[in-house]
């Protein structure tokens, strides 16, 4: 009887566990609002941060955005969000147009993915979920623009200092360091010759289960920014490690898995609902039903009655 082969390499995910949040300074909570929740379609998190002067929003089961209020801040590269409904999507981001009139904000579609610029210039890549995906609302990665050359020592940097599967991706017009930093999440530094915009303090979050082992090694090299609490420590510049060249620079919270914010449980609503076309039982995100509900409404009408 033939055995069937399966890459089993396919299924790992290093010690990198999770991209938990992308962090911001906005100038405008209102403007914030508009694209990330009205636009985008996203969840404002019910039970942090519920003032005025920041908001975290949901993006899925495992990842937010932190949007403090401050001088804004610019993502030197692109955000890659998996969004289901292209067609929805594009309503919503047409909708709030005119409430963003003066600001950088703007969106087009593209092959393959709809890009969105939020009121202060970062720029979003939102695709549709790939057929059969378990998870269709995702912050699926987040790509850098990183000086020529630098791409090999990067993906080193990850592989040695955080046991994350790492690799140079040659296709396509410029190399690219690819980093698995959790299921189905990657960061990617993609090289340029273009000159690189002036680092301004946004930073991300990530998981890891081997807490101590990058910590001694970012220690050894004096990258260590910030012995935070218990549960916690930063470094913001990434390097060559054969020279301790600076490569890179963009600041990394690192939790542990004991941290107690750890697979916090996300809400997550569904955009599709509103008061003209309402289906109780469908305010959560529901992604496997609640598309045809919301576009037919016989299948509305069945759902209510099943």
């Amino acid at each position: 009887m033939a055995t069937k082969q399966y890459d089993r390499a396919a299924e790992d995910i290093g010690n990198i566990v999770g991209l938990e949040h992308v962090n911001v300074l906005v100038e405008n909570q209102v403007h914030a609002t508009l694209f990330y929740i009205s636009g985008i379609g996203l969840t404002r998190d019910p039970y942090m941060m519920t003032s005025i002067d920041n908001m975290w929003v949901n993006v899925g089961p495992r990842s937010q955005f932190h949007l403090p209020t401050g001088k804004p801040q610019v993502l030197r590269g692109r955000i890659g969000l998996t969004v289901p409904d292209r067609a929805a999507l594009l309503r919503r981001l047409g909708n709030v147009k005119k409430h963003l009139e003066g600001t950088k904000y703007d969106f087009a579609e593209r092959e393959g993915y709809v890009e969105a610029t939020c009121p202060w210039g970062n720029v979003f890549r939102l695709h549709e979920p790939a057929q059969g995906a378990l998870n269709k609302l995702t912050m699926a990665y987040v790509e850098f623009d990183v000086a020529t050359g630098s791409a090999k020592g990067i993906a080193d940097f990850y592989s040695r200092i955080f046991d994350a599967p790492s690799r140079v991706d040659t296709k396509g017009k410029a190399p690219r360091a690819r980093v698995s930093v959790g299921l189905g999440q990657e960061l990617i530094f993609r090289e340029t010759d273009a000159k690189l915009a002036t680092y301004d303090g946004h930073h991300i979050q990530v998981y890891v289960a081997n807490f101590s082992g990058p910590h001694g090694k970012l220690l050894d090299r004096g990258l260590i920014t910030e012995e935070s609490n218990q549960y916690q420590y930063r470094f913001d510049t990434i390097v060559d490690l054969d020279g301790n060249k600076k490569l890179f620079q963009i600041e990394h919270e690192v939790r542990s898995m004991s941290n107690p914010m750890y697979a916090r449980p996300l809400v997550n609503r569904n955009p599709l609902q509103n008061n003209r076309n309402y289906i109780p039982g469908r305010d959560g995100f529901v992604p496997d039903h609640m598309d045809a509900a919301m576009d037919n409404p016989r299948d509305a009408q069945r759902m209510r009655l099943g």
